[in-house]
C-alpha cells in the first residue's frame, strides 16, 4: 500500500466514525470517557515501559532538557491524563445546544445548533498526554481525531491511543466507532502533505509544537488550519507595580515549568523601578538557574550580581526576543514606559499571553485592551492560560489564531453549528 492509499484509508477510517460518533448519546460518551480514564491508570506500568523506549529515542535525537521533561511520563502525569478525561465526562456536552432560535414573519422557524466539526488532524511534538487530552475532547464533542506525534513519542502515543479504543468498546461494545482515534502509523514526513490532502475526509487540522513544524504544516496543508503557535509571552513590571509581587508572578511566569508554551521569555521593566527591581528578581531568577539575557541597561544594573556569581548574564541580540526557549532562560530589557512594553510585545510577540504587574487600574485597563494576544493578564502569571486553568477541561491546544478560535481550546471551540429550519409549508417566491 502506497502513503496516500495508506493516509487515504486513515481519513476515510475516520470520516466513517465521526458519521457513528455524532450518533451518541451524552451518557454513553460520558461512560466511555470514563472506561478509559480507568484503563489508562491500570496501564501505567505498561505506558512508563513504552515511554522509558521513547526517553532513549528523545536522547539519542540529542534532545533537550525541556523537551525530554515534555516527553517524559510518570505515575503523577499517567494520573493527571486520566483526571483530565474524567474531567472532560463531567463537562456538559455542547453538541445539540440551541445558540439560536427564531421564528421568522412567515412561521419558518430558524434553530442554530452546535454540531461536531467531523474528523480533526492533530499534529504535535513530545508530550504524550497531547494524545489522551485531545482524543477526549474530540470523542466528547463528535469528532474522530487523526493524531500524527513525533517520532520520539511513537510507542507512548501508540499505546494510549490503543488503550482508550480498547476500553471505549469495553464500554460500548459495538457503539464505539473503532476508528474514532488513530494515531499515523508511520514516522514519514510525507504522510503529513498526504494526509492534509484529502480536503473530502479531514475537516480540520491543528499543529502544535516548533514554529518549524507549525510554518511546514501550514504551507503544505489544503485543509484549514488553527495554528497553536509559539508562546512568545512576556511580563511587563509597570512603575507602578507592588515589586514583591511582580517578583513571584515572574517566577512562576518563567520557572514553575518553563518548557511549556504559556512559560514567560522576556521581562519589560519600566526604567523608573528598574534599579529596585533587578537585583531582587536577578537573585531569585539565579537561584532557579534561570540565564538571563539582558540588553544594555539591564546588564549595568546586573553586573554586580554577576561578579560576585549569583546569576548568569549574557547580553542580549535582537534576535533573542523572538525566541521561544521553553528552557531556563530569560529576556530582560528596560522600557520606558507603558507605551513602549505594548509595543515592545507587538513586534516580538507570538500573541499567546501577556501579563502587566501594576497597582494603577487606569494603566492596567490600558494594558488589557492594547495587547492583541490570545490572553492578556492584570497581576497575574501567564501559566494561567491553560485548558484546565479556564475550566475547560482537558484542553486541545491553545490557538494563537483569530479564527476560528482563540486561546485554550475547550470542547466549544471543536464544533462547528448548522441551521435547521422547521416549516409548516413555506415556499419562496
Amino acid at each position: 500500500m502506497t502513503l496516500i492509499e495508506q493516509m487515504t484509508q486513515l481519513a476515510r477510517q475516520a470520516k466513517a466514525a465521526s458519521r457513528e460518533l455524532a450518533r451518541l448519546e451524552t451518557s454513553e460518551k460520558d461512560r466511555a470517557l470514563r472506561a478509559m480514564a480507568d484503563a489508562l491508570e491500570a496501564a501505567g506500568p505498561e505506558l512508563q515501559a513504552a515511554n522509558a523506549k521513547d526517553l532513549e529515542v528523545g536522547r539519542s535525537l540529542a534532545l533537550s532538557a525541556a523537551m525530554l521533561d515534555r516527553l517524559a511520563l510518570d505515575p503523577e502525569r499517567i494520573a493527571a491524563m486520566a483526571a483530565g478525561l474524567r474531567e472532560v465526562a463531567a463537562l456538559p456536552d455542547p453538541v445539540g445546544r440551541v445558540l439560536d432560535d427564531r421564528t421568522r414573519p412567515n412561521g419558518l422557524r430558524l434553530q442554530k445548533i452546535a454540531v461536531p466539526l467531523g474528523v480533526v488532524v492533530i499534529i504535535y511534538e513530545s508530550r504524550p498526554n497531547v494524545t489522551a487530552d485531545a482524543a477526549s475532547l474530540c470523542f466528547k464533542t463528535g469528532n474522530a481525531t487523526i493524531l500524527r506525534g513525533g517520532k520520539e513519542a511513537l510507542n507512548s502515543n501508540q499505546l494510549i491511543a490503543r488503550t482508550m479504543i480498547e476500553a471505549g468498546r469495553s464500554a460500548l461494545g459495538d457503539r464505539f466507532p473503532v476508528h474514532a482515534v488513530q494515531v499515523v502509523p508511520t514516522t514519514d514526513r510525507e504522510a503529513i502533505p498526504a494526509l492534509l490532502s484529502l480536503t473530502q475526509y479531514v475537516d480540520l487540522c491543528m499543529p502544535r509544537g516548533g514554529e518549524g513544524l507549525i510554518r511546514a504544516v501550514t504551507a503544505c496543508s489544503k485543509v484549514p488550519v488553527i495554528k497553536h503557535y509559539k508562546g512568545v509571552c512576556h511580563v511587563f513590571v509597570d512603575r507602578e507595580a507592588d515589586l514583591p509581587m511582580a517578583v513571584e508572578i515572574l517566577l512562576d511566569s518563567k520557572a514553575q515549568r518553563p518548557s511549556a508554551c504559556n512559560a514567560a521569555e522576556t521581562l519589560l521593566v519600566d526604567r523608573p523601578v528598574a534599579a529596585r527591581f533587578l537585583p531582587e528578581a536577578a537573585a531569585r531568577l539565579g537561584a532557579k538557574k534561570v540565564e538571563l539575557r539582558c540588553d544594555a541597561s539591564s546588564l549595568a544594573l546586573l553586573e554586580p550580581l554577576a561578579s560576585a556569581g549569583s546569576v548568569r548574564l549574557v547580553a542580549s541580540s535582537d534576535a533573542d526576543y523572538f525566541n521561544e526557549y521553553n528552557d531556563y532562560v530569560l529576556n530582560v530589557r528596560v522600557v520606558d514606559g507603558l507605551q513602549a512594553a505594548v509595543d515592545h510585545i507587538h513586534h516580538y510577540g507570538s500573541a499567546h499571553s501577556d501579563t502587566i504587574v501594576t497597582a494603577d487600574e487606569p494603566t492596567a485597563r490600558r494594558f488589557l485592551a492594547d495587547v492583541d494576544s490570545a490572553a492578556v493578564y492584570w497581576n497575574a502569571s501567564t501559566r494561567f492560560t491553560d485548558g484546565a486553568e479556564f475550566g475547560l477541561g482537558a484542553e486541545i491546544g491553545i490557538s494563537t489564531d483569530k479564527l476560528h478560535a482563540r486561546g485554550p481550546m475547550g470542547l466549544e471551540e471543536l464544533c462547528s453549528y448548522k441551521w435547521n429550519g422547521t416549516g409548516t409549508g413555506q415556499v419562496r417566491k
